[in-house]
């Protein structure tokens, strides 16, 4: 353990970056488990790296717009696909959005297939590099964030399901640039899992205290033990979620019938 390892020059934007995915994924996950469709973050998630990936094997610059409209792109088909699925088959959907996942997935390994830093790349898209984030690349997802939630709040009950998969992908296109896909997953399905059996008005406020619990708890130890940091901080999120949900609203009642 190294405490002069805490810099918080670094820590602090990757803690803002994580706060900003917490703001919108927290109540888009709540929404997700009240829909049955868990995996969708990881499907939209892998899509929009697909964009990448596609754009970079064309010769774009990683860092250029063009990439981050490949990206949307990619995602917003994505989220149209989805959309017309539910529609036609919604009785397997979960299992559609797993088949679109695990396609993307593969299409991406070939597009990697003969990329000497296929490797990395493929790392950067599933873990992310929260601690290299730098100030300015947020105030962009900051607005957009700002934006989305807006929309939301005000309107969630409207936009209907083209609606939702459209802000749902939207709003993970920019998360996994952030954080990385597993990240962008945790931070979607862990603090709404831990809200779940809490009366629906404190839902969200758990959810929060759950995510920043878990950002605050992982990066610092990944600092201290020189971890690789997104997957600390999903390791802390299990670790806050754990005794959120047993000791939360109905523990009582379950322990009797879990004992019988």
């Amino acid at each position: 353990m190294n405490l002069s390892s805490l810099e918080f020059g670094i820590l602090l934007p990757a803690f803002m970056a994580g706060m900003l995915v917490l703001a919108t994924h927290v109540p888009l996950g709540q929404q997700v488990l009240n829909r049955g469709i868990v995996f969708i973050d990881l499907a939209i998630a892998q899509v929009a790296g697909l964009g990448v990936t596609a754009a970079s094997a064309f010769g774009l610059e990683v860092e250029g717009w063009h990439v981050q409209v490949a990206a949307v792109s990619a995602a917003l088909l994505g989220a149209l696909l989805l959309t017309l699925t539910e529609k036609i088959w919604p009785e397997v959907q979960e299992a559609l959005i797993g088949v679109l996942f695990v396609v993307a997935a593969c299409i991406e390994l070939l597009l990697l297939a003969n990329n000497p830093h296929g490797g990395e790349h493929l790392k950067d898209l599933l873990v992310g590099q929260i601690l290299w984030v730098q100030p300015q690349q947020l105030i962009p997802v900051a607005i957009l964030y700002a934006l989305a939630l807006a929309v939301w709040f005000a309107a969630r009950n409207r936009i209907g399901q083209i609606g939702f998969y459209i802000l749902f992908a939207l709003v993970v296109t920019q998360s996994v640039q952030l954080v990385g896909v597993y990240l962008v997953f945790a931070s979607l399905i862990i603090p709404a899992l831990a809200a779940k059996r809490y009366p629906a008005g404190a839902r969200l406020i758990v959810g929060y205290v759950v995510g920043i619990l878990g950002y605050v708890a992982g990066l610092v130890a990944s600092s201290l033990f020189d971890l690789p940091t997104g997957a600390v901080i999903v390791v802390a999120l299990l670790l806050v979620f754990i005794p959120v949900a047993l000791f939360g609203p109905g523990s009582a009642e379950r322990a009797p019938a879990h004992a019988s």
